[in-house]
This record gives C-alpha cells, sequence and structure tokens, in this order.
C-alpha cells in the first residue's frame, strides 16, 4: 500500500473515530511546522495501527483510555473518551476501565479521569 493510500485509508478511520468536526478543526490548524507530524499520525496511528482487523475499536479504546490515564495524557484523554463513546463503549464500559486503571496506574491517576471523563460525558449528554 502506498502512502497516499494509507493517508486515505486514516483519515477515513480517523474521521469514524474523533469525528469530522475533530478532524476539521485539526487539519486547520495545520502548519508548515506541524504538517509533517500530522501526515504521519494519520498514516500511521490511523491508517496503520488503528486499521488492523485484530481488534475491534472497542478494544482498541479500551487500550487507549489505560494508557492515557497511565501516562497522564489528560487532554489526549478527554479526546479518547469521546472517541470511545463514538466506537460504542457504554458509560458504564468508561467507568469500568477507569476503575481497572486505577488499580494498576494509581489511585490519583483514576481520580483525575473520573473528573475529565465526567466534564466529556457530561457534555455529550451522558451523566448529568
Amino acid at each position: 500500500m502506498s502512502d497516499a493510500e494509507r493517508y486515505e485509508r486514516g483519515m477515513v478511520v480517523r474521521r469514524e473515530v474523533l469525528s469530522d468536526a475533530h478532524v476539521d478543526r485539526a487539519n486547520e490548524s495545520i502548519t508548515e511546522f506541524t504538517g509533517d507530524f500530522q501526515d504521519f499520525i494519520t498514516r500511521t496511528a490511523w491508517g496503520d495501527i488503528w486499521s488492523r482487523p485484530e481488534l475491534d475499536r472497542r478494544s482498541r479504546s479500551v487500550a487507549v483510555l489505560t494508557a492515557m490515564i497511565a501516562l497522564g495524557h489528560h487532554d489526549e484523554f478527554e479526546m479518547h473518551v469521546r472517541a470511545a463513546r463514538r466506537n460504542g463503549l457504554t458509560v458504564a464500559e468508561i467507568k469500568e476501565v477507569i476503575l481497572q486503571a486505577g488499580l494498576y496506574c494509581g489511585v490519583p491517576a483514576a481520580n483525575t479521569a473520573f473528573k475529565l471523563a465526567e466534564r466529556v460525558l457530561r457534555d455529550l449528554g451522558d451523566v448529568r
């Protein structure tokens, strides 16, 4: 598969997982400095990894949420809570992911994740 084909496949998956609005905002902010990185993540993260058939998107979302909690990547965590909902995870399943991560990643990390996830889920209208 060519780089152009991987990019196109990646853009389709990226839009399905993150939403057209999110990807459009990201693309509008591309500069000469950041363009190569945006091309790289579209081809590699979305066109290669997220496109592999061995894990479904729900499973990938569980893995990504856990990694973002463990590493303290709060902005990415919030983005991927939205993506997890788009990928079919329920609010209860997201809660269980955070509880599980709390056991292995630490209570402070889970505490922050609960706060961030609740804010996102409230914005989505999924919790009060």
